[in-house]
């Protein structure tokens, strides 16, 4: 593990230090009460370009725009003739007023451009975006995705304009409904990271701590463009989406072998993740829902876990390694490329998850049922991901948050609403491929080579119930949002 200390400098919010397992983070805690700071956070910026209109682009500049309530402008900017004009003017943007425009038209006249389009988009189009960037311009980002297809080609950021980061820990539609549902509640929103990849003006870190701020993150924290879009490309391959997607798979044919009923046997698997499991572990931890369960669970959990665990360890790694060497991005621009030829089919007709449409329709999640095994199975995936981020050297703030929190308190309460199968037709492009490519090895690895080994590994269960992420996820659970995601 790096012995980095995470750490920056700003003039306008308040720095405090977390110390995660012997690390000391530099954070700054978010809150409606910061608001009137961001005119100076964002001292010399005049206009705010929100460059999309996906789920990010949407959300993000909304709360921006609500948040700096006209001390800055926020504009969004579009393809032209894009079919999305019309949603962002139900949302209130508008061409009368100037808060609304033609993509490269609002980045020539921004003095700071938050580049939210697709990761197969920023590719096609960097050359022209970057060419038309004021000189002395902030470039802002929310993935390291374009950094990562930068170094692959030898090309770089433009000299003479900052470059930095804000990467909110959940989906676009989290970031907004957080924000509104904590209205009322200060700090109530999406953890992010932040990074700053060129500070020219002197000012980057203040512009990207303000950006946080006003997204309505209740803490912010360092990261580096690159060690982002390592952990983040990663974890939607593994836990967030793609593992996530497998082991449910190879958990809802376990027990449908084992004769439960289509409906019985999908609250045991998905609803069992996506509902106690992650309730649990959002607040209490991962050793708070090993500690939930009675000394016959435990001994059901360790089984299969100490199973589950080394699957998750291998594909994990296997992962990080396509995504570090590039081989996951060029995968997604090349298959971008293909798309108009073969575009991604739905998942959500598969038997499984139309037996999930019915689950849901009478569901109580007061009496859905705490799974020992799903647990066990699902905890070993995500520790495994966790020793992973470690291994490699990320600050635990950033495992944490990638491996974890927004498992629990963003992406697995809206498939609780609606099902993992709509998560996996619905989210971008980048992840939608990430998941159809990963989650059938990890459907097949476990059920193939876990599911037939489940003996209880002591070693392995005792380095889990001592492993220090639970101490930093005590920590971090003290700064979550108060509101809990609603999703109808």
């Amino acid at each position: 593990m790096s012995t980095r200390e995470w750490d920056f400098e700003t003039t306008v919010f308040d720095k405090e230090y977390i110390t995660l397992a012997g690390t000391r983070e530099g954070i700054v805690r978010g809150g409606r009460d910061l608001f009137d700071r961001l005119p100076r956070a964002f001292e010399g910026i005049n206009q705010i370009g929100v460059i999309g209109w996906g789920p990010q682009a949407s959300a993000q500049s909304q709360n921006l725009r609500d948040s700096l309530a006209g001390s800055v402008k926020v504009v969004v900017g579009l393809r032209a003739g894009s079919s999305s004009f019309e949603a962002a003017r139900a949302a209130g943007f508008s061409e009368a007023d100037g808060t609304l425009g033609e993509m490269f038209e609002v980045i020539a006249g921004s003095d700071m451009v938050l580049l939210l389009i697709s990761d197969a988009a920023q590719a096609a189009l960097h050359e022209s975006i970057f060419a038309a960037l004021r000189p002395g311009a902030t470039l802002g980002l929310s993935h390291g995705f374009l950094l990562g297809y930068l170094e692959q080609r030898g090309g770089r950021f433009p000299e003479g304009i900052d470059v930095i980061a804000v990467c909110p820990k959940g989906m676009g539609a989290s970031v907004r409904a957080l924000y509104r549902q904590g209205a009322e509640t200060n700090g109530a929103g999406i953890n992010a990271s932040f990074a700053v990849e060129q500070d020219v003006s002197g000012r980057a870190v203040d512009r990207a701590l303000g950006w946080s701020v006003g997204l309505g993150a209740p803490y912010t924290f360092q990261t580096t463009l690159r060690s982002e879009y390592l952990s983040d490309l990663t974890g939607e391959r593994a836990i967030l989406l793609g593992g996530v997607h497998g082991i449910v798979e190879s958990l809802y044919r376990r027990f449908r072998e084992q004769g439960l009923t289509e409906t019985d046997a999908y609250r045991h698997s998905v609803d069992c993740v996506t509902g106690p499991i992650s309730r649990t572990v959002s607040k209490e931890g991962l050793i708070g829902l090993y500690r939930k369960l009675d000394a016959a669970g435990r001994e059901v959990f360790g089984q299969a876990y100490a199973a589950a665990y080394p699957v998750g360890l291998e594909l994990t790694h296997e992962i990080y390694d396509e995504v570090a060497s590039g081989n996951e991005i060029r995968s997604v621009i090349l298959a971008g490329e293909r798309l108009a030829r073969f575009p991604m089919g739905k998942i959500d007709q598969a038997s499984m998850w139309r037996a999930g449409e019915v689950a849901r329709q009478d569901r109580d999640d007061a009496r859905l049922p705490l799974d020992a095994f799903t647990a066990g199975t699902f905890c070993g995936v995500m520790m495994a991901q966790i020793d992973t981020f470690i291994e490699k050297g990320h600050p635990y703030s950033e495992i944490a948050n990638e491996s974890v929190i927004e498992a629990t308190d963003s992406l697995n309460p809206y498939m609780h609403a609606r099902g993992v199968a709509y998560m996996v037709d619905n989210c971008s492009t980048t992840a939608r491929l990430g998941s159809r490519k990963w989650a059938p090895r990890f459907d097949y690895l476990l059920t193939q080579t876990a599911y037939t080994a489940t003996n209880s590994d002591a070693t392995l269960v005792k380095a889990f119930e001592d492993h220090p992420i639970h101490e930093v996820l005590r920590i971090c659970a003290q700064m979550r949002p108060s509101v809990d995601i609603f999703v109808q």
